[in-house]
């Protein structure tokens, strides 16, 4: 049994905090690194920073798409320009800034977008975005990571500091559930082996993370062993793992608080198709809107809960030839 086996804890720290302290920190430790903001200082919590470094903060108003005009500016003179907002803003809204102005440019912008999917909770549809890895996605050389608690979150803010490109990571503002430990090891573009199984493979990012341990305990109770894999970098995605658990179980489940189209589980869906066709059940928002509630009646909502996870683990083990 793996460690990961344990309940999961909350952190007592909210991840806009670990945001705040890390990005500090990594100003201290390079001149080069600026900040923008669209009006959200309070909400996204980096009014400390700004206060510590206020040549090197940029609250461009609400205007997220021009934000991200002048993070490419500030990038083509050296800087490494970090910009946030809410995450539909800063996908939807700024679509063609980062597309043209960012990655088609060959320029340095990372981009971080808070409250994703339904950690967005009482800001309702308008602010609950559910498509916003799928459109970074496809933009062509941009990496895009959801990452799963403070010590991966901080751990992969220092690495794309001194990254070249374009990266857009998702960052939930409250606290989220510890999965792992300060000082653990993360690899962008690696996946990582949680728990291991051999009857079905349970592939999730972000806050879902949880819910799959939790659904595979479950399932273990019920004689099923479902191995637990955290692809927390969408793209690049590792295929080399999905495929190697694809013919290790014969079944494989996706889990994100995303839409399930242009989401994880086509991304996953695209590898099996191409090179290993495999039984897929996908968990996600089932092409839907977002809407006012709290993260628990949400994940209830939108059928995400390691309940609904072991669900269809079950129904796609069925599915085996």
């Amino acid at each position: 049994m793996s460690p990961y086996d344990r309940s999961p804890e909350k952190d007592t720290v909210p991840m806009r905090d670990a945001y705040t302290e890390t990005m500090t920190a990594m100003a201290r430790a390079d001149e080069a690194l600026v900040v923008l903001d669209a009006d959200l200082m309070n909400s996204i919590g980096m009014r400390p920073f700004a206060r510590k470094f206020p040549e090197r903060t940029f609250n461009c108003g609400v205007q997220e798409a021009n934000m991200i005009g002048v993070a490419a500016g500030l990038s083509a003179t050296g800087k490494k320009p970090f910009a946030h907002t809410f995450g539909p803003f800063a996908t939807r809204r700024c679509c063609d800034q980062v597309f043209v102005s960012a990655a088609y440019a060959g320029l340095n912008v990372k981009i971080i977008g808070s409250d994703p999917g339904i950690t967005a909770t009482f800001n309702g549809g308008t602010h609950m975005p559910f498509e916003d890895m799928g459109i970074m996605r496809g933009i062509p050389s941009a990496t895009v990571i959801d990452p799963t608690d403070n010590a991966m979150f901080k751990n992969l803010l220092w690495q794309i500091k001194d990254l070249y490109g374009v990266y857009y990571m998702r960052m939930m503002r409250k606290e989220p559930y510890k999965i792992y430990d300060e000082g653990d090891p993360f690899a962008i573009g690696r996946g990582i082996v949680l728990r291991d199984g051999g009857d079905v493979a349970i592939f999730a990012s972000g806050i879902l993370v949880r819910e799959a341990l939790e659904a595979a305990k479950g399932l273990y109770e019920q004689g099923v062993n479902a191995a637990v894999i955290n692809l927390f970098t969408w793209k690049p995605l590792d295929r080399e793992l999905i495929l190697q658990y694809a013919a290790r179980t014969g079944a494989v489940v996706t889990a994100e608080n995303h839409n399930v189209i242009n989401g994880l589980g086509s991304a996953v869906a695209e590898v099996l198709c191409e090179s290993a066709p495999t039984p897929l059940g996908r968990i996600g928002s089932q092409d839907r809107f977002g809407q006012v509630g709290t993260q628990d009646y949400l994940l209830a909502q939108y059928h995400m809960t390691a309940r609904d996870i072991a669900e269809k683990a079950l129904e796609t083990i069925a599915r085996k030839a």
